[in-house]
């Protein structure tokens, strides 16, 4: 029987089409490599993605490009991301914020789940609740009884509307009742300014940002926010164990546009998660107040929809809007 010659070639074609796919992958990345992070360089955030761009280059033998696109707490930088080719070289440092996003922006010109691929965790921050030393209460259930006696009248300093400060102290008042008075900073730097001279009472700030002045006592940390307690605070109870289920923390991850090539993916979740479990790699990111973050792109995917849901909710309850 003989075959239609267009027949034919369509049968060619889809026949040689996973070949070509398989061994475009096993080719990538042939040039550089651009990795956006939706804030400017210096900041932890940048660190982590300088950290894993390096480790990136090392392995695959192709520049992996730090781009930094701040702006909109990191809208611009994942919508570049999400209208980019998916063909791998144009990759997303995602973190919590694009989690909070998804509800907190009424009008995003993208959408963070369907628009984007999950690729691999990168690391987790945990956060702190801590109080100027002179605040009456030592403990967390001390303090949420001085705040129920005082309704109205703590005020809780945070780094932005929206951020995960500002989210981690917004849950736990959903979660023990307390009404407290949010007062945003233009970044933690001057929140934690007015919390030492004791114009604000509490913070939920990243570790990294207020450890030196709770080891010179300068600021008294109640309760780490992360499920797990801190190496940095080992002292330190975590929110959780009086309120199960809460959980607060920053986290940072690699994504592509949606449709990239799956070889691609699982190729870079192979080395990003060969470099979380390199022992420099895992002393650096102590140094951020980080922890390792191997997930699978399917396991990563799932992180990013329950942070989803689960902060949409607390920024319906608390009516949180946008600066």
């Amino acid at each position: 029987m003989r075959i239609p010659r267009r027949q034919f070639l369509q049968l060619a074609a889809g026949a040689l089409a996973p070949m070509s796919r398989i061994a475009w992958a096993q080719a990538y990345p042939s040039r550089p490599v651009r990795l956006v992070v939706g804030y400017a360089a210096g900041g932890g955030t940048d660190i982590a993605a300088r950290l894993m761009g390096q480790w990136l280059s090392e392995r695959l033998s192709q520049q992996f490009v730090i781009e930094n696109r701040p702006g909109s707490a990191t809208n611009i930088a994942t919508e570049a991301v999400a209208r980019a080719s998916p063909d791998g070289y144009t990759l997303l440092l995602a973190t919590a914020a694009n989690a909070v996003n998804a509800t907190l922006y009424e009008k995003l010109n993208f959408n963070f789940i369907r628009d984007i691929a999950p690729v691999a965790g990168v690391t987790r921050q945990g956060g702190v609740m801590e109080v100027n030393p002179t605040f009456p209460a030592k403990t967390v259930p001390e303090f949420i009884a001085y705040a129920k006696a005082n309704s109205g009248k703590i005020n809780m300093a945070s780094g932005g509307a929206g951020g995960p400060d500002h989210m981690s102290g917004e849950l736990f008042k959903m979660m023990t009742g307390v009404n407290m008075i949010h007062v945003p900073y233009r970044g933690l730097a001057p929140a934690l300014t007015d919390l030492l001279g004791g114009q604000v009472q509490v913070i939920f700030s990243t570790i990294p940002a207020a450890i030196e002045y709770i080891r010179a006592d300068k600021l008294r940390a109640l309760a780490v926010t992360t499920a797990m307690g801190s190496q940095a605070l080992p002292e330190i109870p975590t929110v959780g164990e009086l309120f199960p289920g809460y959980e607060a923390s920053q986290w940072y991850g690699v994504a592509a546009p949606k449709n990239t090539p799956t070889e691609i993916v699982e190729k870079l979740n192979k080395e990003i998660n060969a470099g979380l479990a390199d022992l420099k790699m895992k002393a650096r990111l102590a140094d951020l107040g980080g922890v390792p973050l191997p997930m699978t792109p399917t396991e990563f995917g799932k992180l990013i929809a329950e942070e989803t849901v689960k902060w949409g909710k607390v920024i319906r309850v608390a009516n949180i809007k946008a600066e």
